[in-house]
């Protein structure tokens, strides 16, 4: 009999509730909080991102300062542009500079940095196994002239 999986933990009922559940939840959270920053702390104890906790902070009432809220959103909007270009820059690395099937014969695998690696057609050619057009060489023999040393 197969063995029962154990059901994953559920994250904290906090960071399941949805926008009504926080504000009457965060209205007693926010008496009780005694940090330096009332955004900061909200947004990791709720799990919501910046923009959330700033407008749910200001409809349950506290103040935030203008200028933090515009550092800290400025920031944010850094941040995503980085990444996008980060995964631009990804896409752009990951294609391959030239065609596998003109450079290799086999391709046994690709890099990290996803350069193809494998034994080249010139490798092949020298076994005498194959040309580039596909047909065979092997005219009786079937041991290669020279093996190939890695």
């Amino acid at each position: 009999m197969p063995k029962k999986r154990r059901q994953k933990a559920l994250p904290p009922r906090a960071k399941r509730m949805d926008r009504s559940a926080r504000l009457q939840s965060a209205r007693s959270w926010v008496k009780t909080y005694k940090g330096k920053n009332i955004a900061a702390g909200y947004r990791k104890h709720f799990g919501v991102d910046w923009i959330c906790a700033f407008s749910e902070l200001e409809i349950l009432g506290v103040r935030i300062d203008p200028g933090y809220k515009r550092r800290v959103l400025k920031s944010v909007e850094g941040h995503l542009a980085a990444r996008q270009r980060r995964k631009a820059q990804h896409e752009e690395s990951s294609m391959v500079p030239f065609d596998p099937n003109e450079s290799f014969a086999y391709i046994a695998g690709y890099t990290a940095a996803g350069f193809a690696y494998g034994v080249t057609w010139e490798e092949w050619e020298r076994l005498e196994l194959i040309d580039r057009d596909g047909n065979k060489n092997n005219a009786g023999n079937d041991e290669p002239k020279e093996s190939l040393h890695f």
